[in-house]
């Protein structure tokens, strides 16, 4: 399966990566495209995709500076689909934010509380 590599725009859509040989699966940014539906669409079909058969262990980051509430919803669709990943794959998420960013904290801390799967908290400074 090919990487897919989406570069961010202009703070308005994240940088995506995603690397079954490397094991990189991360999504980092500014996320407030007008259709969030829109944009997120090739990551969920290459992620489908990659739920038949993933890897071992899927350790996928989200390194968000901001997003809108349209993204939000995308993001916790993402979450959805590696709680099925991790049926077959040891699958944890690494919620990484800028320490002085509280609200960022706290949206990783409700995707925590809707998910079954382990986060690490991953606190950074600017």
């Amino acid at each position: 399966m090919n990487p897919l590599i989406i570069e961010a725009h202009e703070n308005i859509t994240p940088a995506v990566t995603f690397d079954i040989e490397k094991g990189i699966f991360e999504i980092s940014g500014w996320s407030h495209p007008e259709d969030a539906m829109h944009f997120y669409a090739p990551i969920f079909e290459w992620m489908n995709k990659y739920a038949e058969t993933p890897n071992a262990e899927t350790v996928f980051h989200f390194r968000f500076q901001y997003f809108n509430t349209s993204s939000s919803k995308q993001v916790f669709r993402l979450i959805s689909l590696l709680e099925e990943i991790a049926k077959k794959s040891s699958t944890k998420i690494k919620w990484h934010y800028d320490q002085e960013d509280t609200d960022m904290l706290a949206s990783g801390e409700r995707y925590l509380k809707m998910s079954t799967l382990p986060f690490e908290f991953i606190p950074h400074s600017v």
